[in-house]
């Protein structure tokens, strides 16, 4: 007997039997695959609607509200400090030159009013429908139209070169160990989160502060985008301000190694 007439042969049941079972296998793996995803999806959403941006919504929310709560225990802060301090210079025994050096200290620390003629440079976002004012120059990309960490952080190092005393960023005065981020479109200072426009002030020498400003490379990267996308720039004298002290925690947090 022939080993060809027991071998199923092209068009056969037993050949269609033969090819079909690998596509049942296939179709019963896509279906567990499916039931999977629904079952992770519904685990995941608990009932709520997971398409919607209402999640994001909740976590804005809760960022302005440790926002404002640090805010309040700033204010909180200072108004303690300004108590020990009272409470201080009427107990100790110090000298009137340890009164003076330690009053020096703390100006040059930033954590008290510093008074003197000043500057505000602010800068803002691009209007959203901004298009190229000058020829050569790129459609704008949506990066192109908000203020960006570096841009920030260029401002305040050129004002600190022109030689500013004490600066003030939105309502904060910065000191020493002050950190200028921005996370999207926002900005994270000392615990507390800003939206543009945003506002830096200086107390100096207001020649000195412009002239900083203008020498900044920096700088001139970012009025290439303010003249070219409609960026926000400013600068005002403003004659003479008071800037705060710095109220907040002086202690310094880093990070530890799990024990």
């Amino acid at each position: 007997m022939s080993n060809s007439a027991d071998s199923p042969q092209p068009g056969s049941s037993a050949a269609r039997r033969g090819s079909f079972r690998p596509v049942r296998l296939l179709t019963v793996a896509v279906f567990a695959l499916a039931g999977l995803l629904f079952f992770t999806s519904f685990h995941t959403a608990k009932g709520t609607n997971i398409r919607t941006d209402a999640s994001l919504l909740k976590l804005s929310d809760l960022i302005q509200e440790r926002s404002r709560k640090n805010g309040e225990l700033d204010e909180s802060n200072a108004a303690l400090r300004d108590q020990v301090e009272a409470l201080a210079e009427r107990d100790d025994n110090s000298t009137r030159a340890e009164d003076e050096k330690l009053a020096a200290l703390e100006k040059s620390a930033g954590t008290q009013k510093l008074t003197g003629e000043a500057i505000t440079v602010t800068l803002d976002d691009a209007p959203p429908n901004a298009t190229a004012k000058l020829p050569g120059y790129p459609e704008p990309q949506p990066d192109y139209l908000v203020i960006h960490q570096q841009d920030l952080q260029a401002v305040v190092n050129a004002l600190w070169q022109g030689g500013a005393k004490g600066i003030k960023v939105m309502d904060q005065r910065l000191i020493s160990t002050s950190a200028v981020r921005c996370v999207g479109n926002t900005l994270i200072l000392q615990g507390r989160v800003y939206s543009p426009p945003y506002k830096i002030q200086a107390v100096g020498d207001p020649e000195k502060l412009q002239k900083a400003l203008s020498e900044s490379p920096a700088i001139q990267n970012y009025m290439v985008y303010v003249n070219v996308y409609g960026l926000g720039w400013k600068v005002e004298e403003n004659g003479r301000v008071t800037l705060p002290g710095y109220s907040g925690t002086v202690d310094l947090h880093y990070a530890k190694p799990v024990e």
